[in-house]
Parts: structure tokens; sequence; C-alpha cells
């Protein structure tokens, strides 16, 4: 049997942190019902970089808990508005990419959400937004911008400290939140969902199709997920990610990068990420981090991978970091058979982009050499047979 609207309410409000209105999205629910009309329920993402990511992912699942109630989940490929650059969360201008890097990233965006969406025609329907936006005229513009004040622009939190602080905010930026919301007039979204630093862009949208004529969507936004430095939202831009494309396992994959998460965070990834009750998962965490961590790793691997790749990825951590072994498959350079400081070896290897930091990381203490700590930047090495190079979770064999 399919959940009562309030059971409804209650399991998306695991993962979501506000609907505006609630009362309304109850209205829609039940209209959907009555008239057996599927809701759209509409997710924006801008192909700003090649990888979705498990930030992605929290909105993502809440959308594919509407598609499993029978309703449809309308994904709005940004390929023009990612032209524009989306200011939230910024104190800066992002860069605007070439339309090549962002045709390319486009490319990739459906294949990676299939891992999360249903992805049949009842279920996904996918729009590219320079469909519409790419076909208005000058008068169409400012039609369109006409729609919103200066005022109302600045009440943005991250204008307003911009506008506050002296730093530049440019006029491109002040119309992204009017070309997203746009793309609900165009596609009559019922239910608009993002991370919670959408909220201003998604109300836009509501706005804007109350003064076309339509139904207004209802807003619902989730949490950020923290990255895994613990510190801010997952990013591309800040490297603090993980991909839902990243291998099982190796030096970039998903079980070591799950592993190294902040203790702290624990709880909202299983609580935003998994669907596993929390009184059990909370008394996991309690008892034994690194453990819980284990399964949150496996979990999610299984969930985006499979569950033998999540098991074979927890034996190779085991046999890595446990066991301390070494992996069988690592890449390999030649020395070149003369005596030689290990940082350029280091840069060679592509363990690290420049002397300066090869140099840095052998100080702190993160390189080996056979299980044999080198501190030494100055010391000279001379290699007569392959020697394992160790940098962190990174290995690479060093032949003579």
């Amino acid at each position: 049997m399919s959940p009562t609207i309030d059971e409804q309410i209650s399991l998306l409000q695991r993962r979501v942190e506000r609907i505006v209105p609630e009362v309304e999205l109850r209205r829609k629910l039940e209209l959907s019902n009555k008239a057996g009309r599927p809701l759209r329920i509409k997710l924006g993402m801008d192909p700003t970089a090649p990888d979705v990511t498990l930030g992605h992912c929290v909105p993502l699942k809440v959308v594919r808990q509407f598609q499993e109630w029978g309703h449809k989940a309308v994904l709005i490929i940004g390929d023009y508005t990612a032209r524009v650059g989306d200011p939230s969360g910024r104190n800066t201008t992002r860069p605007v990419l070439s339309g090549e890097q962002i045709d390319s990233n486009a490319k990739t965006y459906v294949e990676q959400v299939g891992k999360i969406l249903l992805t049949d025609p009842n279920h996904l329907e996918v729009q590219y937004n320079g469909q519409w936006l790419s076909k208005m005229d000058l008068v169409g513009i400012i039609r369109l911008l006409s729609q919103k004040t200066v005022a109302q622009m600045l009440a943005r939190e991250d204008f307003h400290n911009r506008y506050r602080q002296g730093v530049d905010i440019r006029l491109h930026e002040l119309i992204y939140p009017l070309m997203q919301g746009y793309d609900s007039v165009m596609i009559d979204a019922d239910v608009e969902m993002g991370g919670s630093d959408q909220l201003f862009n998604n109300l836009v949208g509501r706005d804007l199709q109350a003064e076309a004529g339509k139904s207004a969507q209802v807003v619902m936004v989730t949490p950020l997920l923290v990255g895994t430095d613990g510190q801010i939202k997952m990013s591309k831009s800040k490297g603090n990610y993980i991909a839902v494309t990243d291998p099982p396992s190796g030096a970039d994959g998903m079980f070591g990068k799950i592993m190294s998460l902040p203790d702290a965070l624990l709880e909202s990834y299983y609580r935003l990420l998994t669907d596993l009750p929390m009184e059990g998962v909370l008394g996991h965490i309690q008892k034994s981090p690194r453990d819980a961590k284990i399964a949150l790793a496996k979990h999610v691997i299984a969930w985006l991978h499979s569950p033998q790749a999540a098991d074979g990825a927890e034996a190779d951590f085991i046999k890595q970091f446990v066991k301390h072994e070494v992996p069988d498959d690592i890449p390999q350079i030649a020395a070149g058979g003369m005596s030689q400081k290990l940082a350029p070896l280091i840069v060679k290897a592509k363990l690290a982009a420049t002397n300066s930091e090869a140099i840095r990381k052998i100080r702190e203490g993160a390189v080996s050499l056979d299980g044999n700590k080198i501190t030494d930047p100055q010391q000279e090495h001379t290699f007569s047979a392959p020697v394992v190079l160790r940098l962190g979770r990174r290995y690479v064999r060093i032949k003579p």
C-alpha cells in the first residue's frame, strides 16, 4: 500500500530542512491522488564540473522518493544558466565556463543521476534550459528582469554580505535567480527541490509562476552535506567531494574517502544518504565510530556500485590500511639509475603537483620508502632494486 500523506510528509522530513509552504504540499498531494495526475518534481543541476557528488544525492534521494510514489522527476540540466554561473553561497563572482566545457559536463549528468533516480519515461523527464532561455530576445529579458527589484535581490544573504563588504556583484549574477525561476514557469513545476542554499532561487520560481497565472510550486530544500574536510559544504570547486562515479576502492576511492570523514559527520551522512533507522545508527556510532564508518562506506558503495564492490572495497582497505600490505596494482616509474632527491620523483609519480609540495609532504612525515618514513627532503637516494613509495593513501613502485 502507498503511504498516507501524513506518512509521506514524515518520510520526507528525514532529509528535508524546509517545505514552503507545507500546507500547499499536502494540498497538491491530495489533488494528485484524486485526479490521478502525477506531480512534476523539478531539480535543476548546472553542469559546472563533470562529477555528480554525494552532496547532489541528498535532494536526488528526495526526488527518488517522489518517483516511488508515482510522481515524475523533471531534471533541468542548466546548460544555459551555467554560462552565467550560480552565485549561491559564494563571496566572489563564479568564473564563467566555456560552452565546450559545459556541453562536455552535461553529457555525463544524466548517466550519473541514473544511479539514484528511476530513468524510465514515466518517472523521469530531462530538459535543457537552453531550449527556452537561448530564445529570449532583449525585450523578453527586460520583462523578466522587471519582475524583481534591486532591493529584493540585495536582500539575498550572499548578495547582501558582498554588498556590505564592498565586494563586486556583477549584473549578470542578479539575473541568475530569475533565469532559474523561469525554468519553473516553462516546465510547470509542482515542487522544486534543492539544497538549502537554493532557497532564494527556488522562491523566485514560485513568484514567477504566480506572476504568470500558474499554480505556484512548493519549495523544498535539504541540508547541505559537509565535505570530506569536515568544514564546508561538499563542493566540486573546493575539492572536498565524493563523486558518485568514484571507484569503490583505491587511493581516490569511495571507501577510503568515507573512512577519512570526521566522526562528527557520521550522523548527518547516515540521515541524509541512507534510509536506515536512526535509533540503531546512533547507538552504532556511539559504540564504535570506526565500525560505523565501515558500515556507511559499504552501504554507499553497495547503493552506487554493487554489494560485491562494497565487500571488495572493504577487503582492499583492510589489506592496505590495517594489515599495511601494498596493493597489487600500483603505478610504476623509473628512477633513472642515479642518486637523487625524492621530491622530483614524487612529482614525476604525480603524487604532488610541485617540488615544493613534495618537500612539504616529506617534512610532514607523509612519505615512506618500503615502510621507512622519510623526513629529510635533502637526503639522496639510489635505487638498485624496486622500492615502494607511499604518500598518504597513494603508492607508486620506483624501479632502478
